[in-house]
């Protein structure tokens, strides 16, 4: 049985779940979401509860009870809670900025990169080195975050780029300097 699939998902208040033709919509404070789903997999709702069972011992359908169990939460989790990424900006010169609905991020182009975010995902700047993107799709915020992180991936010889809030850079050494001829 897998460990994850088994669990059930609790509705929180405010929430309401509807799951027709092997489509589930969810509705809650942050927005609604809905996903298709795969159709063999039995999802009940039960009063503020969803269940995943799976309908046979198949390896497909094993690998599926998990996969779908988390997919129903991420929905729930998103519509109520929502989710965030946080970006850290390391290298002199380097910052960001907020112009109206516009990342506007300076990383040592001759040209400042401008980005727009997605309906639905919202970008704050608290600091000129730190980017926090969020919104209720798991999915699209893990997205957005990668596309932003794509344009100076940390390197690791100074550690200046984009990074994740709390990933590690593993550093290398740097040119040993000529011994003499």
């Amino acid at each position: 049985m897998s460990r994850i699939g088994r669990i059930p998902i609790e509705i929180p208040e405010g929430v309401t779940v509807n799951y027709e033709n092997h489509v589930m919509t969810v509705k809650g404070p942050k927005g609604e979401l809905s996903r298709e789903l795969h159709p063999d997999m039995i999802i009940t709702v039960e009063g503020n509860t969803i269940t995943v069972a799976r309908p046979s011992e198949d390896k497909a359908h094993r690998s599926l009870h998990g996969l779908t169990r988390a997919l129903v939460a991420n929905l729930v989790t998103g519509v109520h809670d929502g989710f965030a990424k946080t970006l850290e900006i390391n290298g002199v010169g380097y910052r960001a900025a907020k112009q109206g609905n516009k990342l506007v991020l300076t990383l040592g182009f001759s040209h400042p990169v401008e980005m727009e975010a997605p309906a639905g995902i919202t970008i704050d700047v608290p600091a000129p080195n730190k980017i926090i993107v969020s919104g209720a799709d798991k999915e699209v915020v893990g997205a957005v975050a990668a596309n932003i992180r794509k344009w100076r991936e940390p390197e690791p010889y100074k550690g200046k780029g984009i990074r994740y809030e709390g990933e590690v850079v593993r550093r290398k050494a740097g040119k040993a300097g000529a011994k003499g001829k």
